[in-house]
């Protein structure tokens, strides 16, 4: 199936003052709330600890939903990735989080929502020196139809086969997020996130 791209960027107005008012949770050495920072700042060449997510949405016949993220991302750009990325704001639930950003990113409507990886966290720098640090628990959940993707977000997108996009992570993880490519080392190898046969 070839790529989906997102509708052209011109001309889409970002709502830069509701994202500059985001905040994140930052966390402690014991991964506890330590304190909050706004969402735009937070990521740079000494990012602090902090909360985040990390959604995997599978169609009605198994398929993973994968984005490439869009080009004027300021981390990865351009990289494809796992279906949907967020944070939670301080006092969210992570699950309620994870539904508003993929409502948000993807214009997708979510059933079977579950935690898959709760302890998963990871470090990764980027060629341009910019970290992620996140404690970033890990969902799966199946997907209401076809993503409407926000081009501001996502510029490409596909279902594809769990185990094609396993076999990618392993032999070509220079062409995915490092977030993905450790998640999928962290599931369990025989299994479908889902339970069922991909």
């Amino acid at each position: 199936m070839s790529p989906q791209t997102s509708a052209p960027a011109a001309d889409v107005a970002t709502d830069v003052a509701a994202d500059t008012d985001d905040q994140v949770v930052l966390l402690d050495a014991d991964r506890q709330p330590c304190g909050t920072a706004p969402r735009l700042a937070v990521h740079g060449l000494d990012t602090p600890l902090h909360l985040a997510f990390s959604t995997y949405i599978f169609d009605s016949d198994g398929r993973l939903l994968v984005t490439r993220r869009a080009l004027g991302k300021r981390t990865w750009p351009g990289v494809w990735t796992n279906s949907c990325c967020g944070h939670p704001r301080p006092g969210e639930r992570i699950e309620v989080a994870v539904e508003r950003r993929v409502d948000q990113e993807l214009r997708l409507a979510l059933t079977e929502l579950r935690l898959a990886l709760p302890d998963f966290a990871y470090r990764a720098t980027a060629a341009d020196g910019l970290v992620e640090n996140e404690v970033c628990p890990v969902y799966v959940a199946r997907a209401l139809g076809d993503p409407d993707p926000d081009p501001a977000e996502v510029a490409e997108w596909r279902w594809v086969d769990w185990e094609a996009y396993r076999e990618a992570a392993s032999s070509a993880p220079w062409a995915l997020s490092p977030w993905s490519v450790e998640q999928m080392a962290a599931f369990e190898k025989a299994a479908h996130p889902l339970g069922t046969t991909s």
